[in-house]
Protein backbone atom coordinates (compact mmCIF):
# COMPACT_ATOMS: atom_id res chain seq x y z
CA UNK A 1 0.00 0.00 0.00
CA UNK A 2 1.35 3.41 -1.00
CA UNK A 3 -0.16 6.46 0.65
CA UNK A 4 0.19 9.99 -0.63
CA UNK A 5 -0.46 12.92 1.71
CA UNK A 6 -3.08 15.27 0.23
CA UNK A 7 -3.68 17.87 2.90
CA UNK A 8 -4.12 18.87 6.50
CA UNK A 9 -6.37 21.44 8.17
CA UNK A 10 -4.87 24.79 7.07
CA UNK A 11 -2.86 26.55 9.78
CA UNK A 12 -3.30 23.57 12.08
CA UNK A 13 -2.83 24.56 15.72
CA UNK A 14 -2.17 21.04 17.05
CA UNK A 15 -1.35 17.42 16.20
CA UNK A 16 -4.97 16.18 16.04
CA UNK A 17 -6.15 18.01 12.96
CA UNK A 18 -8.15 16.60 10.04
CA UNK A 19 -5.86 15.06 7.43
CA UNK A 20 -6.45 13.32 4.08
CA UNK A 21 -4.30 10.71 2.30
CA UNK A 22 -4.79 8.90 -1.03
CA UNK A 23 -4.10 5.18 -1.34
CA UNK A 24 -2.53 5.25 -4.79
CA UNK A 25 -3.23 1.67 -5.89
CA UNK A 26 -6.98 1.78 -5.22
CA UNK A 27 -7.78 5.50 -5.26
CA UNK A 28 -9.31 5.18 -1.77
CA UNK A 29 -9.18 8.15 0.56
CA UNK A 30 -8.08 7.75 4.16
CA UNK A 31 -9.51 10.56 6.26
CA UNK A 32 -8.64 11.52 9.83
CA UNK A 33 -11.27 13.88 11.15
CA UNK A 34 -13.67 14.55 13.98
CA UNK A 35 -16.16 11.95 15.15
CA UNK A 36 -19.70 12.84 14.28
CA UNK A 37 -21.73 13.70 17.35
CA UNK A 38 -24.64 11.66 18.59
CA UNK A 39 -26.87 14.49 17.33
CA UNK A 40 -25.31 14.26 13.83
CA UNK A 41 -25.99 10.53 13.76
CA UNK A 42 -29.54 10.96 15.04
CA UNK A 43 -30.30 13.52 12.33
CA UNK A 44 -28.75 11.32 9.62
CA UNK A 45 -31.00 8.45 10.72
CA UNK A 46 -34.04 10.75 10.50
CA UNK A 47 -33.12 11.99 7.02
CA UNK A 48 -32.35 8.47 5.79
CA UNK A 49 -30.72 7.58 2.50
CA UNK A 50 -31.81 5.09 -0.15
CA UNK A 51 -35.30 3.66 0.45
CA UNK A 52 -35.05 0.25 2.07
CA UNK A 53 -31.46 0.83 3.23
CA UNK A 54 -30.86 0.96 6.98
CA UNK A 55 -29.44 4.14 8.45
CA UNK A 56 -27.78 2.26 11.31
CA UNK A 57 -24.00 2.40 11.34
CA UNK A 58 -22.44 -1.10 11.38
CA UNK A 59 -19.75 -1.87 13.97
CA UNK A 60 -17.05 -1.85 11.27
CA UNK A 61 -17.97 1.70 10.14
CA UNK A 62 -18.29 5.12 11.75
CA UNK A 63 -19.39 8.58 10.74
CA UNK A 64 -16.89 11.45 10.64
CA UNK A 65 -17.47 15.16 10.26
CA UNK A 66 -15.21 16.61 7.57
CA UNK A 67 -14.82 20.39 7.90
CA UNK A 68 -15.75 22.28 4.74
CA UNK A 69 -12.26 23.72 4.33
CA UNK A 70 -10.91 20.17 3.89
CA UNK A 71 -12.94 19.55 0.72
CA UNK A 72 -10.24 21.36 -1.27
CA UNK A 73 -7.94 18.38 -0.70
CA UNK A 74 -10.30 15.73 -2.09
CA UNK A 75 -9.18 14.79 -5.62
CA UNK A 76 -11.66 15.03 -8.47
CA UNK A 77 -11.73 12.56 -11.40
CA UNK A 78 -10.49 15.25 -13.79
CA UNK A 79 -7.55 16.24 -11.56
CA UNK A 80 -4.18 15.57 -13.12
CA UNK A 81 -1.41 14.19 -10.93
CA UNK A 82 1.61 16.49 -11.39
CA UNK A 83 3.89 13.48 -10.75
CA UNK A 84 2.51 11.49 -13.70
CA UNK A 85 3.17 12.41 -17.32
Amino acid sequence: MTLRFLGIWPNTPDNGSPTIWLEEETGDLLIQSYKASAEDIRQAREVGSVPGHTTDIPDHEFMIRLPANMIQFIPRPDDKDPNVS
